[in-house]
């Protein structure tokens, strides 16, 4: 009988690891979140999409739960809770903005709002990891 990778243990180096990733992965994916909220609100940077918009819009609560919903994540505070509200707008926001432009999410231009979807929803599930505050405060 061979024996396939998958059913080796995982190594010492991927247990030690992947705590980590996960906090690796919400920074990374809070950054980059808060940059969407950052051009809704103050236009910054100059010339992206859609650049500053009302805040008493959709799109201005939009910005706001971008940034602030981006910024806690970044910290790792309440990350399931905010984790799972963003997941949620990502998933209005795709149905809302891009779905009525046709099924094809690589034609409709919602890739990003399902990538976004989905990864907030994995933090909702799986947690901050252990650089966050959310640990300090369980610890």
């Amino acid at each position: 009988m061979t024996t396939t990778s998958s059913s080796r243990p995982p190594s010492t180096l991927a247990i030690a690891g992947a705590p980590r990733l996960l906090s690796v992965f919400r920074i990374v994916l809070a950054l980059l979140f808060i940059a969407h909220g950052l051009v809704k609100l103050f236009g910054f940077p100059a010339g992206a999409q859609p650049g500053q918009v009302p805040l008493a819009s959709l799109l201005g609560a939009a910005a706001l739960l971008e940034l602030f919903g981006g910024a806690a994540l970044l910290v790792g505070l309440f990350t399931r809770p905010v984790a799972f509200l963003l997941s949620g707008q990502m998933a209005v926001a795709y149905f809302m903005a891009h779905a009525p432009q046709g099924f094809w999410p690589v034609l409709n231009g919602g890739e990003l709002a399902i990538l976004y979807c989905f990864a907030f929803l994995y933090l909702a599930a799986a947690g901050a990891g252990p650089w966050s505050i959310d640990e300090r405060r369980r610890a």
